[in-house]
């Protein structure tokens, strides 16, 4: 696969370093000289240009793109490289880095955002994960759907605690994707029965995250009621 990232700084090198380990092409764009430092990421390609110009985008060859990341330190700037890797060159996935969380509201589709990442808000979610069982977590934000990525642990008194995958009447527009139970990562089938302290991620409709939630941390007593 091939990604573009846009920002060499601390972020895009590390992007590129943990991309490059898993066997991807990496081609990193920045237009400060200071910040092109081929021999901290050797293995990348490196592009010293302004990302928000199509002469330069031209250059890069983001056509031949699979994912572009707008990772520097300016929130207009990643709105821009967003929108022109999207419309411009048509690629199908543009990440972008939220730097001010005041500003999450603008990294939509509508500026070409597939996924928003916000790192104070990455942060306090998964602080949040970390001391909450029985509260519905939101860790990611999709652009395109209005779903998001969303966590639950599974309370003791859950009712659903035992039960099967495929017997729960699950709210429309949600989806279990991962039980992660201790240290293992299980892929959901019908059969799987939940269990107690079960981590459940979710991509849920943002509009159904209050029922799922509801549906996750109901009591057992309330249910015999």
């Amino acid at each position: 696969m091939r990604v573009a990232i846009a920002g060499a700084g601390a972020v895009g090198r590390s992007i590129a370093g943990e991309l490059l380990e898993n066997g991807h092409e990496i081609l990193l764009i920045d237009k400060a000289p200071t910040a092109i430092s081929v021999e901290r990421v050797p293995q990348a390609e490196w592009l010293l240009a302004d990302a928000c110009e199509i002469t330069s985008l031209d250059e890069a060859a983001l056509q031949r793109c699979n994912v572009v990341i707008a990772a520097t330190g300016d929130d207009k700037v990643n709105l821009v490289v967003s929108l022109l890797a999207k419309t411009e060159y048509g690629v199908p996935r543009v990440v972008a880095r939220v730097n001010n969380p005041k500003n999450e509201w603008l990294f939509t589709e509508a500026w070409g955002v597939d996924v928003a990442v916000s790192t104070p808000r990455l942060m306090s979610a998964l602080v949040e994960e970390a001391v909450s069982v029985g509260d519905l977590v939101r860790l990611l934000r999709f652009s395109h759907g209005d779903a998001n990525l969303v966590e639950l642990t599974l309370p003791e008194e859950s009712a659903l605690a035992g039960t099967r995958v495929g017997d729960v009447q699950w709210p429309q527009d949600t989806s279990l994707v991962t039980i992660i139970r201790g240290t293992r990562v299980l892929t959901p089938t019908r059969e799987d029965s939940l269990e107690a302290g079960d981590e459940l991620l979710f991509v849920a409709a943002q509009a159904r995250e209050e029922q799922l939630e509801d549906l996750l941390s109901v009591r057992r007593d309330e249910t015999a009621r």
